[in-house]
């Protein structure tokens, strides 16, 4: 009788890939627009307090975005290897892998809620709060890194689960989550009158209970449950891990430093500007985490048939995640674009936060089709192994084009060039994916 283990090799080195990528990145999309819906719902439900709570919630997302950079950095690198050992058959190691990266996570997120939380107001005024913003953005990162431990191991998790192509777990832990984070919000915010601190607490509370609900995934079927007597924090497992999960550091942690610059460039225009760019920031983040839940979905079989010596599927998977990527990206694009000053409106009724919101959603939607080439090529590269050039590419548009840009932008066209940065780094970041893609591909 056929083993789980090896239904699963053959389920993944099989199936058509159009399929299998199809059905691997519902619930990883899924997954991924839970993650962006943690943040939405905080937005949402402050935009209803002031302009100044919603700012105060936008500058305290950089710390929200390190948290999860550290929390796929340590779950995305010890899956991909995971995946190519148990695609290559090497059980033991696949283990040891899994349970190294949540011990990593774990110690790493302690780490953070101590060095945040006796440093929390510098840190904020550094993001750029005020003295409208200071007290809100203080409060909510004190209590936002309480829970950075569980935070980093719910991620680290999600991750593992879906390298394992078990991506519906992965699904249902992020699910639950958001649901008591959307219902504890109202009652915090506004029936115990917590304000942004409320927020703050229904936000740690949903990735807490999902913590332990994606712990529990791992123990059903054939999924490998971490275990402590696995740990193995040696310098090769970790040179592994940085290898492979350096992409997502320097992808997720270079959005955290661009999201800080955003803010501290628009600040100069006041708190309605940086309002204004926090939708804009959180209402683009949740059409590409759908993309990239996309090519999260082409991660397992692009790993595990690169692991397994089936190199047409890992190319066959890539090209069509690309073209169906970029159709579904000019649709919200075009969507974006009509409707922008109704988007910004939903999240916090001023016309001041709507005017820059909508010209700020307009720039970075016109670029939005050009993510699927760079989402792809960056997912393809993580998964295969090639660090360096992942790293290149995740770094690329929050960071080697971005920086420079937020710096020369705004003094020649002021708030406009605030506006548009993002949106001339994304383009930039398209010429840098294309030679990277090519490369590989004809080495394939």
């Amino acid at each position: 009788m056929e083993s789980a283990t090896e239904k699963r090799f053959r389920d993944l080195t099989e199936t058509p890939v159009p399929v299998l990528i199809t059905r691997l990145s519902i619930p990883t999309i899924i997954s991924m627009l839970v993650t962006a819906i943690y943040n939405a719902a905080d937005t949402f439900f402050v935009g209803r307090i002031s302009t100044e709570a919603i700012a105060a919630v936008g500058l305290s997302f950089s710390v929200m975005a390190v948290i999860q950079a550290m929390g796929f950095f340590c779950g995305q690198g010890s899956g991909t290897c995971l995946s190519r050992m148990l695609g290559a058959g090497n059980i033991k190691e696949a283990k040891e892998m899994s349970a190294t990266g949540l011990a990593l996570a774990m110690i790493l997120g302690f780490l953070t809620a101590v060095l945040v939380i006796f440093n929390t107001k510098p840190l904020a005024l550094f993001l750029g709060a005020t003295g409208g913003t200071l007290n809100d953005t203080v409060d909510y990162i004190r209590i936002i890194v309480l829970g950075a431990p569980f935070m980093m191991g719910q991620f680290a998790l999600n991750n593992q689960l879906r390298f394992q192509g078990s991506a519906i777990y992965a699904m249902y832990g992020l699910l639950v989550g958001a649901v008591l984070n959307i219902g504890l919000d109202p009652l915090l915010i506004f029936g115990f009158g917590l304000g942004v601190r409320g927020a703050a607490i229904a936000t740690i509370s949903g990735q807490i209970i999902s913590f332990f609900i994606l712990l529990r995934g791992c123990s059903k079927g054939p999924n490998i449950a971490p275990s402590i007597k696995n740990v193995r924090l040696n310098p090769t497992n970790i040179i592994r891990i940085v290898n492979g999960g350096a992409a997502s550091l320097f992808r997720q942690g270079l959005a955290a430093v661009a999201t800080a610059l955003l803010n501290r460039a628009a600040g100069v225009y006041g708190d309605a500007a940086i309002a204004g760019m926090s939708v804009t920031t959180r209402v683009m983040m949740f059409v590409a985490s759908a993309m990239i839940g996309f090519g999260q979905g082409y991660q397992p079989v692009c790993a595990f048939n690169y692991g397994a010596d089936k190199k047409d599927r890992v190319k066959e998977g890539y090209f069509f995640c690309v073209k169906y990527g970029t159709l579904f990206l000019v649709v919200m694009a075009a969507l974006c674009i009509i409707f922008a000053p109704s988007i910004i409106g939903f999240f916090r009724d001023d016309p001041e936060v709507i005017e820059v919101g909508s010209s700020a959603l307009r720039y970075q939607a016109a670029a939005l089709p050009f993510l699927a080439v760079t989402v792809i090529t960056n997912m393809m590269l993580q998964a295969i192994g090639k660090g360096l050039k992942a790293s290149i590419t995740s770094a690329a548009r929050s960071g080697l084009f971005f920086v420079p840009l937020i710096i020369i932008l705004p003094r020649l066209f002021m708030l406009k060039g605030v506006e548009m940065t993002q949106a001339v780094s994304d383009v930039l970041s398209l010429f840098l994916a294309v030679p990277m893609a090519y490369s590989e591909l004809k080495r394939l």
